[in-house]
């Protein structure tokens, strides 16, 4: 049979028992620390709540902080996008409250306050947490305030940077208090930040 003719080759299985056994270890460890916290959460525990072998995470991973910041990056874009159509104030405030729910409801926002937790007293946690997530998302956030100020349909009363601070900063401190984040609260903020053009 000429190579022509030949029938093609079968896709190789490995490339998926590996994608199936990373996001074995992602979800096992953001389950973990919701359950037992920062500190108790060992690369041991992982691996067996995944069902792999140590040596497996220590191949893609060299530690647990390094686990939770891909769970953080994954979970966040899925579930908490930075808006990226037109944008208006009720664009930020959707975005806004979807951030307080993700912050108190989700256990990808127990992720990122406990890795914000950790960057207070660990300066290689600070400057992951720094380059691989916040960073980037800061820059998308700063985006999408800038097309809603391009359009008059915001104009903050701060610099980008400092406006959401201003609106995200609140949100932050208080699910790290354990207090809820009510929703007339991330109205005011934008209220009073961005004044906003009416919907």
């Amino acid at each position: 049979m000429s190579a022509a003719s030949s029938p093609p080759r079968r896709p190789r299985s490995g490339n998926r028992r590996d994608e199936a056994a990373r996001l074995a270890v992602l979800h096992a460890a953001d389950d973990l620390l919701v359950e037992h916290g920062f500190g108790a959460l060992t690369v041991e525990a992982i691996a067996r709540r995944a069902g792999v072998a140590k040596q497996t995470i220590y191949r893609w991973w060299s530690s647990k902080t390094d686990i939770l910041l891909d769970t953080l990056i994954e979970d966040s874009e899925k579930r908490l996008p930075v808006p990226a159509e037109e944008i208006t104030a009720g664009t930020v405030r959707d975005y806004l409250r979807g951030y307080a729910h993700f912050l108190t409801d989700d256990t990808a926002g127990a992720v990122l306050l406990a890795l914000l937790a950790q960057a207070q007293h660990d300066p290689a946690t600070a400057t992951a947490f720094q380059e691989r997530y916040l960073e980037p998302r800061r820059a998308r956030e700063r985006a999408m305030l800038a097309r809603g100020i391009a359009t008059g349909a915001l104009a903050p009363r701060l610099a980008p940077e400092a406006a959401l601070d201003a609106l995200i900063g609140p949100l932050v401190y208080r699910a790290l208090t354990g207090a809820e984040v009510p929703g007339d609260l991330v109205d005011a903020l934008v209220d009073a930040v961005l004044r906003p053009a009416a919907d």
